[in-house]
């Protein structure tokens, strides 16, 4: 990893992004599920069962949805029968998704606190492993990946879900003018936070285009790596597996 990495428009040292980024999601963790919504006019959701029925769990399957934070993936891999451990380095997301949980009546998750790049887990712990809208947020992306990779059984499968470039010729301006100016101001009247919404849609132009991070998948180990576009690419699944 170099002396500096991204933190939306800045370059910073590395221990200076993860300490800041703590920062971000600490204080958007009660207001994150509300402002997915009004971001996204209610898509993320249709966007996340998409993602899940790409990963198909089946009952019983070991998961480890990695920066989990508030339950969103881990309640519908946990619907389908999957044993699902939610994973994030942010104790207010995990504190808002065990909240969630409890007011839906979902038991059997199991919650921790882990940091992507060093995961506590042995080898061959888990027979998927899922990431939705956090990869972009990892200060070392090429570390994340191969602990995904380690912590995989052979067979087991990488599912990614984030935020890309946008290739649709007229949509790709309309959304850079509502992604730089609309989601602050969002942010700074429902969560009281514009700055952190700024990064979050800054940490979005500077995350590698859908080929660069495809590239970065298979550098960590991964083989039949996929990339499923999804509105032009404002949004991509990106999978592969570990053989």
């Amino acid at each position: 990893m170099s002396d500096t990495v991204s933190f939306g428009y800045e370059n910073v040292p590395p221990a200076e992004k993860t300490a800041r980024v703590g920062g971000v999601f600490s204080g958007v963790a009660k207001s994150y599920d509300v402002m997915n919504d009004a971001m996204s006019g209610g898509m993320h959701r249709l966007w996340k069962d998409r993602f899940v029925r790409r990963v198909a769990p089946r009952p019983g399957e070991r998961v480890l949805d990695m920066a989990g934070g508030t339950g969103d993936i881990a309640f519908r891999l946990a619907a389908r029968g999957a044993a699902v451990t939610v994973a994030d380095i942010n104790p207010a997301m995990l504190g808002v998704g065990m909240e969630r949980a409890r007011k839906r009546r979902i038991d059997g998750l199991i919650w921790t606190e882990q940091n992507a790049e060093t995961l506590s887990f042995g080898d061959r712990a888990f027979d998927a492993y899922t990431i939705a809208f956090g990869i972009r947020n990892v200060t070392d992306i090429p570390a994340a990946l191969r602990e995904a990779h380690r912590v995989l059984v052979r067979g087991g499968r990488f599912f990614c879900l984030e935020f890309s470039t946008v290739e649709w010729p007229g949509f790709k301006e309309v959304y850079d003018a509502y992604s730089h100016r609309v989601v602050p101001r969002l942010g700074q009247l429902i969560a009281r936070d514009r700055d952190s919404y700024r990064y979050l849609v800054e940490s979005i132009r500077r995350f590698p285009p859908m080929p660069a991070f495809a590239g970065m998948i298979r550098d960590a180990g991964f083989a039949r790596t996929r990339v499923e576009p999804i509105m032009g690419g404002l949004v991509a699944i990106h999978s592969g597996w570990k053989v």
